[in-house]
């Protein structure tokens, strides 16, 4: 999955994945996002926990999704 997500490039595509409380979400999203980024970094590296980080559209703010649990890809 993370190939395929990677091959979007700056492109908007739409995953559907399990969150960790168990709910199911759509997310509209984006690679490649610069905007707001401070530059301080990450207390961890999400690839080791198999997550991406991607900017949600809708809420305009950066998210983690889990490439474990995705369901749908668009």
């Amino acid at each position: 999955m993370k190939e395929q997500i990677l091959s979007k490039g700056n492109k908007i595509f739409s995953v559907t994945f399990i969150k960790k409380d168990g709910s199911t979400r759509r997310m509209v999203a984006r690679l490649g996002v610069r905007k707001g980024v401070k530059g301080v970094g990450m207390s961890f590296s999400p690839s080791e926990k198999n997550l991406m980080v991607v900017f949600d559209m809708h809420k305009r703010a950066f998210r983690m999704v889990n490439l474990e649990t995705i369901v749908e890809l668009k």
